[in-house]
């Protein structure tokens, strides 16, 4: 038997010929060799064809969001006549950032220091027991059976419903008859509750902590508490984490609250001692300090940005997928 041989395009020595199998022809072989063209995936919803309107759109969403944040950041480098004589959307001749940043820390005996103390005290106490509190009762209003459940699934998402500007007089004439007002208790306290934090807790623990699971624990022993902290808060992660992101927003930048609530300038938080920075232009023999107000305010979103990037990688989806077989 001969074994022939087929030789590929010329294109030196190292285009040698190679054997084919016996009975195969050069036609063949070379068919073989030829590169297979990809075939162009269907448009589905998965894989969508691209939309010209869509993005533009999304692009104008873009610059209007980060605008706002270039104009702070750009105004933050200016002095106080710097920003009345340059162009808003540019640098002026000289950058004062870093002596900017050094007499908004220092002004007044540092009292912005003493509003940033205060902002975060708000924060860890308010937003940070509302996480609690939502997490727990989301995740016993999904996974535990009780008379009444209806009941206050209709109460919450009636809750959700209402403006917190609504509550707000009440609140404070509830507050008033308790003697808190102008105290850090009136600012703590209605922070605690988050109707829009336990509903979505409670969706998410629905969806995200199979009941299978639950059951083979307490058939292996566990107890409730150690099902809950062992099984359930690690597959709550990311809805904690998105509610616990909800209420620091909420909390950092809640200006009508503490605007009724508190009347001592030392418990002022940054929201409240930044419109009393404005307001003080406007009094007779006031100080304009526009800006240290701008440069406060760009040191103002400064932890909540760094929050999100940090706490970023706990948004994770899935983390039961495959632990139940269906």
């Amino acid at each position: 038997m001969t074994t022939t041989f087929t030789s590929a395009t010329t294109g030196g020595p190292a285009d040698a010929p190679r054997p084919t199998a016996p009975g195969t022809s050069a036609r063949t072989s070379s068919r073989a060799a030829a590169p297979k063209h990809r075939r162009r995936l269907p448009r589905t919803p998965l894989n969508p064809r691209p939309s010209v309107p869509l993005t533009l759109v999304a692009g104008l969403v873009l610059v209007y969001t980060l605008l706002p944040l270039a104009w702070l950041l750009i105004n933050a480098t200016k002095d106080q006549k710097g920003l009345l004589d340059s162009f808003g959307l540019w640098f002026a001749d000289d950058v004062n950032l870093w002596d900017n940043i050094t007499r908004t820390l220092t002004y007044d005996d540092g009292v912005f220091v003493r509003w940033l103390l205060n902002t975060l005290l708000y924060v860890a106490a308010g937003a940070g027991g509302a996480t609690i509190l939502a997490v727990l009762g989301g995740y016993a209003l999904a996974k535990y059976q009780f008379p009444g459940r209806r009941a206050i699934f209709a109460v919450v998402i009636g809750a959700v419903a209402v403006p917190g500007t609504a509550l707000a007089v009440p609140t404070f004439l509830m507050f008033s008859g308790m003697g808190l007002t102008n105290t850090p208790w009136a600012v703590i306290i209605p922070s605690l509750i988050s109707p829009f934090g336990l509903y979505l807790m409670w969706v998410f623990a629905a969806e995200a902590v199979p009941t299978e699971l639950l059951e083979a624990a307490r058939i292996d022993g566990s107890g409730e508490l150690r099902t809950f902290f062992t099984i359930a808060m690690p597959l709550l992660a990311p809805g904690t984490v998105t509610v616990l992101l909800f209420s620091m927003v909420a909390t950092w930048n809640n200006y009508f609250l503490p605007l009724i609530m508190i009347k001592d300038p030392d418990w002022y938080p940054l929201t409240l001692g930044l419109n009393a920075w404005n307001a003080q232009a406007q009094t007779a023999g006031g100080e304009a300090v526009f800006d240290l107000i701008i440069t406060g305010s760009l040191l103002t979103i400064v932890p909540i940005v760094a929050v999100f990037l940090l706490l970023q990688r706990f948004w994770q989806s899935g983390l039961a997928a495959g632990s139940v077989k269906e």
